[in-house]
């Protein structure tokens, strides 16, 4: 007599890209809305939070996801084909969960356990004022009794109304001249801390960059993370610039994918051109080099060796997606014919918000300037 064994179904995880295809249309349904208005996607941010993404990077040892970074830059892009501001905002926060966890998981950094605990058990939004402070840093910190009082204007804080915790820095006058960058946490519901919505722009309207204003909110000594040299790369940026660019840049990725998607079906539609089919081809090409230099920077993240010839790759890859992904959507609305110049149009919205690949460090004249030296073997440590 045979005895048959009933076999366990093998669980399997549900990757990140299936949720976001899952609730893509929900998140689409309010992109042009967004678009419109100009309102930060809080909506879509609730949606985000209610699947279990706000903490998907973190460690699963504290509670999270525990997604790599390549998955997380994978969403992202899934994210930005279904509306791009949303994926743009979001990426601000994810890259703020995936350097701590890097640095737990590659350097045992016990400082920045609480942090990620917190991020997993009550899913918080982490800002961050990068776009405003990069290596030079902004605002002033002035010496007080038990820590520091700031006072500083910091632009481009994507997803600020959504946010708990302002991760920033201050720059410190100090005795002969020196000036040094003090990098700390604020909580966003400090009296001192206002947003001032100033976000009016071309394109990705929704993701609520608004000037972040702290007047007077004084920083414990306790609580300064990190004191380092104003003006100058130091090895906490070489990790930062190595894991969030690639991330913020899979968006744009997904923007070009997106206008791809809708260009071939219209085009599709049209009777036949030979000139169409070579704006397809071209649009083809340009895509697959966006799609390429992305790779390639998650490539470089995948080294877990951040350093000034990491920060040369990343910027290099930057600069190749954001070219090839900036043409693919040109050649997308051309393809598509006069019909997406209309604002009705999806596409009209994908070219205005591709243009954000434009501004993010390090724009084109820094790069070359820092690859340049590199090749030359000349200093970078000043060039950014």
């Amino acid at each position: 007599m045979s005895v048959v064994t009933q076999l366990k179904p093998v669980e399997t995880k549900t990757s990140l890209t299936d949720i976001i295809h899952k609730i893509g249309p929900e998140i689409a349904s309010r992109a042009a809305s967004a678009d419109e208005t100009g309102q930060f996607v809080s909506e879509n941010y609730a949606l985000l939070k209610q699947h279990g993404l706000v903490e998907a990077g973190v460690p699963a040892e504290f509670g999270g996801g525990d997604a790599s970074i390549d998955e997380l830059g994978q969403m992202l892009r899934a994210i930005a084909r279904y509306c791009g501001s949303t994926a743009l905002a979001f990426a601000m926060h994810q890259h703020q969960v995936a350097i701590p966890a890097w640095r737990w998981r590659h350097q045992k950094l016990a400082a920045v356990e609480p942090l990620l605990k917190r991020i997993a058990a009550e899913k918080i939004i982490v800002l961050t004022s990068g776009g405003s402070d990069w290596i030079a840093g902004s605002g002033t910190a002035e010496k007080v009794e038990g820590g520091f009082k700031i006072t500083a204007r910091k632009s481009f804080a994507s997803g600020a109304e959504a946010a708990a915790l302002f991760m920033t820095s201050a720059v410190l006058e100090e005795e002969g001249g020196v000036r040094s960058v003090l990098h700390f946490g604020v909580p966003m519901n400090s009296p001192h801390v206002r947003i001032d919505p100033v976000w009016n722009t071309m394109g990705m309207r929704g993701t609520g960059s608004n000037d972040v204003v702290i007047d007077g909110h004084v920083v414990p000594e306790t609580a300064v993370a990190l004191k380092r040299k104003a003006g100058e790369w130091h090895p906490l940026f070489q990790i930062i610039a190595t894991i969030a660019i690639p991330l913020i840049y899979g968006v744009y990725v997904g923007i070009a994918e997106h206008a791809r998607e809708m260009a071939v079906t219209m085009a599709s539609k049209r009777r036949a051109d030979p000139n169409i089919t070579q704006l397809i081809g071209q649009l083809e090409t340009e895509l697959r080099g966006a799609q390429i230099g992305h790779e390639y920077m998650l490539s470089v993240t995948r080294r877990n060796a951040p350093s000034a010839e990491t920060i040369n790759d990343v910027m290099m890859g930057r600069q190749l997606v954001g070219r090839h992904a900036i043409r693919a959507v040109e050649l997308a609305m051309e393809a598509a014919g006069g019909g997406s110049y209309f604002k009705r149009h999806e596409l009209e919205r994908c070219f205005r918000d591709v243009q954000g690949a434009r501004f993010h460090p390090m724009q084109v004249m820094q790069q070359a300037n820092y690859a340049g030296a590199m090749a030359l073997g000349m200093p970078v440590d000043r060039i950014f």
